[in-house]
């Protein structure tokens, strides 16, 4: 569904973007914080903007999770369940997301995600070693994969992040390990709310085809440096994503509360 016609001159725009995004999303997550801002700024409808942007962030959580694979960061078998629950949360959000609140989400994620943060900060050694898993592995693939996966299909900021605090958490991985399975079960949810977004006629392929080019780029440079450069160097920029998104999302409920 075209809503809006893209000049063949910002195409170049749409590929950076792209790149800028798949960099920032495979290390942290948080890559809509760049990309959805221009597809509404090119005046594209929310629901086109929110669908092209799944398309080409599918590229690039693809291609972080090959790239995890490959450096041996990923344990596919053990994420099996995990996959099946994220699909299917994901599903049900996208399904449910007409029919429910979601201002509560709106309202109260903030919140968790300040949470989040400022357990990070405060605990300096957090994800920089394995430890002790608190929960089964099947377990936590089934609650959090359902109940993620979910709130992806469903709201979808902070995705990456509440992984990401699940893997280091739950399961004790270092942040790297972490980071690369996080990057799995986005592709699962991306991949669950694109088919949403496709049956909806909401997607702008040209333009999420271009994006989905850099993401595979930028993707490929972040998973890199995330396997090159460890936990110590994706701390700063987890917890930087967090607060932006943070932020972002308290700016859109001040903005709704004033108009």
């Amino acid at each position: 569904m075209d809503s809006v016609a893209i000049p063949f001159w910002q195409y170049p725009l749409l590929l950076l973007t792209g790149l800028a995004g798949g960099f920032v999303d495979s290390i942290a997550g948080g890559g809509g914080l760049i990309t959805i801002p221009v597809l509404l700024n090119l005046g594209m409808a929310p629901q086109v903007a929110l669908g092209t942007n799944k398309l080409q962030a599918t590229f690039g959580s693809a291609s972080a999770t090959w790239h995890y694979r490959r450096a041996g960061l990923i344990d596919f078998h053990s994420c099996r369940l995990g996959i099946g629950f994220t699909l299917l949360g994901a599903v049900m959000g996208a399904l449910l997301v007409s029919h429910l609140p979601a201002e509560l989400l709106r309202q109260a994620i903030p919140w968790l995600l300040i949470a989040i943060a400022l357990y990070f900060l405060f605990q300096p050694r957090l994800g920089i070693a394995e430890a002790r898993p608190r929960l089964n592995a099947d377990l936590f693939h089934g609650i959090f994969g359902l109940g993620i996966g979910f709130y992806d299909g469903f709201f979808g900021p902070g995705t990456g992040t509440f992984w990401a605090m699940a893997y280091v958490v739950g399961l004790g991985l270092k942040l790297t390990r972490a980071t690369a399975h996080t990057k799995l079960m986005n592709f699962a949810s991306n991949v669950a709310s694109l088919v949403a977004f496709v049956c909806g006629g909401q997607i702008l392929f040209g333009a999420g085809l271009c994006m989905g080019l850099g993401q595979v780029l930028g993707a490929r440079l972040g998973s890199k440096m995330v396997i090159q450069k460890g936990a110590k160097w994706i701390r700063p920029i987890f917890v930087s994503v967090v607060l932006a998104i943070t932020l972002r999302l308290l700016w859109q409920n001040f903005a709704k509360a004033l108009t």
